[in-house]
């Protein structure tokens, strides 16, 4: 088994966050794993993303040219990364920030709305974790059990009473996913 995952948005959306999430999940059940933020120089606002492998072997390179999977949280990053996606491949898309349908037929689209569902928990810094669980629903390697477990132990203990809503989120983009046939 070898997941290549490319999470883009813009600083400030939880993009860097997200990947950690999915790299500490597959530390904890004893995978490797490589996670690379790259960020522009703008604290908010500018461009952000970052790509996660997940293996059962050694990761020859943790370089990702055509990810076969995809987080994309605004249209900047939809417009960038889904000519990139490998054929057979899954883009997630925060379909609260994209103003378009998806071009490319050779891939599977889920579209979510990641920013309206979080802002129904009552919290939009929440979006990550919606986008995450809607990735869950195509990424049977990482039980949503074992995503939860992974925020729990590597969440700062002052972050602890976030648990809930963050799970939460998780749960609510798993099932528009799988509401959409996904999964």
């Amino acid at each position: 088994m070898h997941k290549e995952i490319m999470i883009a948005g813009y600083g400030g959306q939880g993009v860097l966050f997200a990947g950690q999430i999915l790299a500490y999940t597959a530390m904890d059940i004893k995978m490797q794993v490589t996670w690379i933020p790259s960020y522009g120089p703008e604290m908010r606002g500018g461009t952000a993303n970052c790509t996660v492998v997940i293996s059962d072997q050694e990761i020859g390179s943790p370089q990702v040219a055509e990810p076969p999977i995809a987080i994309l949280l605004n249209l900047p990053s939809y417009d960038k990364y889904e000519p990139l996606i490998k054929v057979g491949g899954v883009a997630v898309v925060n379909a609260s920030m994209v103003d378009r349908g998806a071009i490319r037929t050779d891939i599977r689209t889920i579209f979510v709305e990641a920013s309206r569902i979080a802002e129904e928990i009552g919290d939009t810094k929440l979006m990550n974790m919606v986008a995450v669980g809607a990735l869950l629903a195509v990424l049977p390697e990482l039980d949503i059990k074992e995503v939860k477990n992974a925020l729990r132990l590597h969440l700062p203990s002052r972050h602890h009473a976030l648990l809930p809503s963050n799970y939460l989120a998780l749960e609510r983009g798993f099932d528009a996913a799988v509401s959409q046939g996904h999964g």
